[in-house]
């Protein structure tokens, strides 16, 4: 193993934002030009990239620019891949249920892009959404989907909306959350279900399940 040496020199200037981009990226894996437009911008910036990529390689990561859609990702490094021992950390592992509700996330993401600026979609048009593909889910399960995906920059609203208006901003950063395995088994799931079961199992939904309680 060859040794660990870090030679990078951050300007006082860039010392917080580099701090922030690195904290950014290890609590929630991706930096994103919809939300966070500054550390975005200086995060993949050529030499500030490599500076990034250098740090994060000490601890066995490292980060990616997808620059068409406009995200900064945290990756393990490819240095580490094959090391004994080196637990996958940043990772999560999300439930089969979560991954039928990424599917249908993405798949809305893709039926409105280029619509308009930014891409949002109301709770209750993605509750009709769910439903169609005949995932059923309490609306305890939806709402922790939405909060674990909120914590990871795969999607965004507002904690003071609720009901059906409530509105869902979608991130393209939603095309990377996968664990590929789980979700060739997931979208495997889809392609052998029969469309006419999926839709009779969504009309069986019972709608009491996502409706918000009563104060």
């Amino acid at each position: 193993m060859s040794d660990i040496s870090l030679q990078i020199t951050i300007k006082e200037e860039n010392s917080s934002l580099f701090k922030r981009c690195i904290r950014k990226l290890l609590e929630s894996t991706f930096i994103l030009r919809d939300k966070d437009e500054r550390l975005y911008q200086f995060a993949s910036r050529e030499s500030n990239r490599q500076d990034i990529s250098e740090y994060l390689r000490m601890i066995g990561f490292d980060m990616i620019v997808e620059e068409k859609t406009g995200v900064c990702m945290l990756t393990a490094s490819e240095e580490d891949g094959d090391t004994v021992g080196l637990k996958r950390a940043n990772v999560v592992t999300f439930s089969t249920l979560q991954y039928h509700l990424l599917l249908v996330l993405w798949k809305v993401y893709l039926e409105n892009l280029g619509y308009s600026e930014g891409n949002f979609v109301t709770k209750g048009d993605l509750i009709d959404q769910i439903r169609s593909y005949g995932v059923q889910l309490t609306r305890t399960e939806l709402n922790a989907a939405f909060r674990l995906f909120k914590k990871y920059s795969l999607i965004n609203f507002s904690d003071e909306e609720e009901g059906e208006d409530m509105k869902i901003q979608l991130y393209p950063s939603l095309q990377f959350g996968w664990d590929l395995p789980q979700f060739q088994t997931v979208a495997g799931e889809y392609l052998k279900e029969e469309p006419e079961e999926a839709g009779k199992t969504g009309e069986e939904a019972d709608p009491e399940e996502f409706e918000e309680e009563e104060e």
